[in-house]
């Protein structure tokens, strides 16, 4: 994505926030450039959005301020938040203080699963509870089809492979309050949100006074990796009428075939191959139990 043209001041970077007109773009090597986008894209209707890769006219390098000429193809948009190329999604919840909502987290992991992305999932504060209380996380979702992690930023408890996992991509974060996650990022980045100074003090107001998702920049030694702090979500309302909760518990799948009915809900038909799974202890009681919820929800909410 970096490219700089030092003849005619043209560089390429990504959008990183966008306040009051003013947009905030991280050009690789060199730092956050203040832009603002050319009215050209009012007129063709198109609006410069948290993700984008951009191309930029430098007007001063040292103040780094720029005008955006060019929004470069996406490669995905969310809906919500309204962002662009996301690679994936980081899930954070506590293992304790507060104690998990797994429904809550089935919620996201639909939310984020439903738009395209790939999620991970970390539990962090690990330091507050027991390895069998941390094993028993462990199986409810080890067949949820995401990678799990444990950590505890307090005890300096980061597992490498999270680190490998967000290198060179852009990872929006996401989870309840309280369970850590600011200082998951500063634990990942090895700083503070590593740039945001940089644009607080441009725009001249606290970091954390608007609930725009912005995105945070960790320089590696190849492409840099990005995180986006992005809203909570807690309803389904993303989801169409024909979705299928099902498809979203891939640990059903493998046991879908066993089903007497073809379309079971596995929840009242008669010899469910999930169902009987789940009495042998082959499926979560927790996850099962959070589908019935939201698959009724769905159901009701399709009703109307």
């Amino acid at each position: 994505m970096s490219d700089t043209n030092a003849e005619n001041g043209v560089r390429k970077g990504k959008m990183m926030k966008g306040i009051a007109g003013f947009y905030y773009v991280h050009v690789p090597g060199e730092g956050i450039y203040e832009c603002k986008a050319k009215g050209i894209f009012r007129k063709d209707g198109k609006k410069p959005l948290v993700g984008d890769e951009v191309e930029l006219k430098c007007l001063d390098a040292e103040r780094k301020l720029g005008n955006i000429t060019a929004l470069l193809p996406r490669k995905s948009e969310l809906i919500r938040p309204a962002v662009a190329n996301i690679d994936q999604a980081l899930i954070v919840f506590a293992v304790t203080k507060p104690q998990p909502n797994y429904n809550l987290l089935d919620r996201f992991l639909i939310m984020m699963r439903s738009q395209g992305l790939k999620c991970l999932i970390c539990f962090n504060k690990t330091d507050l509870t027991t390895e069998d209380e941390v094993a028993e996380i462990q199986k409810a979702y080890c067949d949820c089809g995401c990678d799990v992690f444990f950590t505890s930023v307090k005890e300096g408890m980061m597992p490498k492979e999270l680190k490998e996992r967000i290198a060179g991509k852009t990872t929006a974060i996401a989870g309840p309050s309280g369970v850590g996650k600011s200082s998951l990022m500063n634990a990942l980045f090895g700083v503070t949100k590593m740039e945001t100074g940089e644009i607080s003090s441009k725009i001249e107001r606290g970091k954390h006074t608007t609930r725009h998702s912005e995105l945070f920049v960790l320089e590696g030694e190849s492409e840099p990796a990005y995180l986006m702090d992005t809203p909570g979500f807690s309803s389904l309302d993303i989801l169409s009428e024909e979705d299928d909760i099902g498809w979203f518990y891939p640990e059903f799948e493998k046991y879908e075939s066993q089903c007497r009915f073809q379309g079971c809900a596995h929840i009242s038909e008669p010899d469910c191959g999930v169902k009987n799974a789940l009495g042998e202890g082959k499926i979560s009681e927790l996850r099962y139990r959070n589908y019935v919820q939201l698959y009724e929800e769905h159901k009701s909410r399709k009703k109307y």
